[in-house]
């Protein structure tokens, strides 16, 4: 690989016109070679990923012939694992809004290398997040009701709506900057089949990289990176109102809104470092994917750590300090009772412990910051879990008449086979997408160092 790989705009100014062509000569084979072949490895993880998704499909095929009687679910805790699954992936789609618009916006440069990772996590988390309320109205054909009867005044009537514009704004914010790679990939993949190389030219609309073409989309990318921020943060904050509107001890609260959209930022950056790190290694991106990104993400990711205990503290320490009535039946239960080493494990490992590592730089490098990812988004998952169902399990009226059985929750094995099908589709969708476009938005990164748009799109140079 050249020396000269990822060099900032300073820098590229030095080279040579020769220099120069080998340099985008470079970054177009290194972003493309993914795409070009898939290693065994490669086609085991997909192969991994297919067969839990088709176990969950099994699973999902006996709840639709059983009904929801197959789950764990009864008249107490009537939201369990599908719900709590239903918010995690809302918060991590909202990470496509602050990598790519945010940053953007803001003019941080570092950003450019990871903004389709960061979209892609943003549209595979979103479409899953529809799909699993699908499965969990146990009655799907009844979904267009949700359309055709919905009453303004009912948040979940709010939800459908944010959801639908949402996912179709952030399908948008990944296509438009996708079409001179989508080109690329035209003109490049002469070798792959009829279909791909039709798919190609379908896709890329003609795009031929003229001055007028890079307007238009440099122009449609500042408008998408307008509206997206505040969808993004009421898609989060509309879901929050689904639990705040609901009369249930743990959800009445005002602070629901921002709470949840610092813990889907917070999230979001997780999985995204998550997904660099598993980039970086696989596909060779380490001259793209730098030590300074993972730093950078390391300090964005201590930054919503710190944002998100402070909500955290406002939820939890004023109920806690008049421990009256339900609520405060509910925080001994989630302080000291059944919830609480899942309570306190989510609240240290997922968020005190990251915070304070990552203070250090060390700790900031690929593989600690990674690990410390993972444990990130595992506890954001847990952390959604813990929303759900202690809640419905202490309501203000206890209900009565019911066996003793049904004032516990414990998923069953099909909750939990779609659940992790769900889990496995989101990573499938990202894979598959990087098996046929370039991860890497070749010309962000291209203009990053000062090369002139047009030049990208000419293959002599």
């Amino acid at each position: 690989m050249s020396q000269h790989a990822h060099l900032g705009a300073d820098n590229i100014a030095h080279l040579t016109d020769e220099e120069k062509r080998e340099h985008r000569k470079e970054i177009r084979e290194v972003v493309l070679r993914p795409l070009r072949h898939t290693g065994w490895a490669g086609w085991l993880w997909i192969g991994f990923l297919s067969v839990i998704f088709l176990i969950g499909c099994y699973a999902y095929y006996l709840q639709l012939k059983n009904g929801l009687k197959v789950t764990g679910m009864r008249d107490y805790a009537s939201w369990g694992l599908y719900i709590s699954n239903f918010i995690f992936f809302v918060a991590i789609s909202l990470v496509g809004a602050l990598i790519s618009s945010v940053l953007r916006l803001t003019s941080f440069d570092w950003y450019r290398p990871i903004t389709r990772i960061a979209e892609i996590i943003a549209v595979s988390g979103v479409l899953f997040a529809g799909l699993i309320i699908i499965v969990d109205m146990g009655r799907p054909d009844r979904v267009l009701n949700l359309f055709i009867h919905g009453r303004i005044q009912s948040p979940i009537v709010w939800d459908v709506i944010i959801v639908s514009t949402y996912l179709t704004m952030s399908v948008l914010f990944l296509y438009i900057p996708l079409l001179p790679g989508i080109a690329l990939c035209r003109d490049q993949l002469t070798e792959k089949p009829k279909w791909q190389r039709w798919m190609y030219k379908v896709l890329a609309l003609n795009w031929n990289g003229s001055h007028k073409q890079w307007s238009m989309m440099k122009k449609s990318i500042a408008v998408i990176c307008v509206l997206i921020i505040p969808l993004a943060i009421s898609i989060h904050t509309v879901t929050a109102w689904l639990f705040a509107t609901t009369l249930r001890p743990g959800w009445d609260s005002t602070n629901f809104g921002p709470y949840f959209v610092a813990g889907a930022f917070q999230a979001g950056t997780a999985c995204v470092i998550i997904a660099m790190f598993a980039f970086r290694k696989v596909y060779g991106l380490q001259k793209y994917l730098t030590e300074v990104h993972f730093n950078q993400m390391g300090k964005l990711l201590v930054f919503l750590c710190l944002i998100y205990a402070y909500f955290n503290l406002n939820e939890y320490l004023v109920p806690a300090y008049k421990m009256r009535g339900a609520e405060g039946k509910l925080l001994n239960d989630l302080f000291t009772g059944h919830f609480a080493p899942l309570y306190w494990s989510v609240q240290i490992f997922g968020m005190a412990l990251p915070a304070l590592l990552l203070l250090w730089k060390r700790a900031r490098k690929p593989l600690p910051i990674a690990i410390i990812a993972v444990f990130v988004v595992v506890a954001a998952w847990f952390k959604r879990y813990l929303i759900v169902t202690p809640i419905m399990l202490h309501p203000y009226t206890p209900i009565q008449g019911v066996p003793q059985a049904w004032t516990i929750y414990f998923p069953t094995w099909i909750e939990i086979a779609i659940v992790s099908a769900s889990l496995a589709g989101v990573m499938l969708i990202i894979t598959v997408f990087s098996k046929f476009f370039p991860i890497i938005s070749i010309w962000e990164t291209l203009e990053n160092e000062g090369i002139e748009l047009e030049e990208m799109d000419n293959p002599e140079n």
